[in-house]
C-alpha cells in the first residue's frame, strides 16, 4: 500500500527506489525520469541506474542521505527481512512509501498496477501488464517435464508454493514437484530430489553473475548421475536477474525457461 504523505501533483514527482525490480517497472513505465537515486542493487536499465546516486544494499540503505533528497516517494519491499526498519524509518518522516512483497505472478502484476497508479500512469501500467501477459502464453502440455530451479548450489534451494518462479515454471510447460511446500523457497536434500528427479535443472544462483554458474557443481554431486536432467545434458543457465527479480524482465526468464523445456 501507499503510506505516509500525500502526493503533490503540481510538480514531477522525485522517486526513490530500493529494490531493482522496482527500479526497471519504473522505467517499464517510461518514468526513468522520475528517479532521483536508487539501491546498490539496481543495474538495469545501465543508461538509467548510471546517471544516479546509489545509497547502499538492501539492508544498508543510508537512510538519512535518502530522506535529504526529499523524494515524493520511496519505493521498497519486504523481500529481505529485516527491511520493515528501513520503512518505519522512511515512513516516520512523513515520506510516502510503497512496498511491495509479491509471491505470486498475479502478485506483480499487482505492484506493477500500484507503481502505476501512485506514478499517475495508470494507463501504461496496464499496457505493460496486457503486454507481459501475452508475451508469457500458458502452454498446454500432454506432459509435463519436471523442472528444478536452483536459487542455490549448496543446500540446493529451490521456490515452492508461494513464488512467482512456480508460476512461471507452469505457464512454460513444465510442474514443480516441490510446488506443494507452503513456502517462498526451501532447501532440499538429495533424498527430496531423487524422489521426484528433475527432467530440466535451471541454475539461477541468486548474487551470482550468470557467467560464473558451472553446470559442473550440478553434475558432479554424488548419485545425480542418475538425475534425468543431469543424465541427459539439460541443466540450463537462466540469470537471476529474470526469474528471481519480480518485474517486467520475468518474460525473459519464462522464455529461456519454456526453451529449455522444449528442447529435448
Amino acid at each position: 500500500m501507499l503510506a505516509s504523505a500525500e502526493i503533490d501533483t503540481a510538480r514531477p514527482m522525485r522517486v526513490f527506489s530500493h529494490t531493482c525490480s522496482n527500479t526497471e517497472i519504473v522505467a517499464a513505465l517510461g518514468a526513468a525520469d522520475c528517479l532521483i537515486g536508487c539501491d546498490d542493487d539496481s543495474d538495469f536499465p545501465v543508461d538509467v541506474v548510471s546517471r544516479i546516486p546509489k545509497l547502499g544494499r538492501d539492508l544498508d540503505l543510508r537512510v538519512d542521505e535518502v530522506i535529504a533528497m526529499k523524494p515524493d516517494l520511496v519505493l521498497t519491499s519486504l523481500t529481505v527481512p529485516g527491511h520493515e526498519r528501513i520503512v518505519d524509518a522512511i515512513n516516520a518522516t512523513g515520506i510516502a512509501t510503497l512496498v511491495c512483497d509479491p509471491l505470486s505472478l498475479e502478485d506483480i502484476y499487482g505492484d506493477i498496477a500500484r507503481i502505476a497508479t501512485a506514478l499517475r500512469l495508470e494507463a501504461r501500467g496496464a499496457q505493460l501488464i496486457a503486454e507481459m501477459r501475452a508475451a508469457m502464453p500458458r502452454v498446454e502440455a500432454a506432459t509435463r517435464p519436471k523442472v528444478l530451479i536452483e536459487w542455490w548450489p549448496k543446500p540446493v534451494i529451490t521456490p515452492t508454493r508461494l513464488a512467482w518462479a512456480t508460476d512461471l515454471i507452469e505457464l512454460a510447460g513444465g510442474c514443480n514437484p516441490w510446488g506443494f511446500i507452503d513456502a517462498k523457497s526451501s532447501p532440499l536434500s538429495d533424498e527430496q530430489v531423487m524422489a521426484s528427479p528433475p527432467d530440466v535443472i535451471a541454475m539461477s544462483w541468486c548474487g551470482v553473475k550468470v557467467a560464473n554458474y558451472r553446470p559442473d557443481v550440478v553434475s558432479r554431486r554424488p548419485g545425480w548421475e542418475q538425475v534425468p536432467a543431469v543424465r541427459d545434458g539439460r541443466i540450463v543457465a537462466i540469470s537471476e536477474e529474470f526469474l528471481g527479480r519480480p518485474g517486467p524482465r520475468v518474460v525473459e526468464g519464462y522464455r529461456q525457461l519454456r526453451a529449455a523445456i522444449e528442447t529435448p
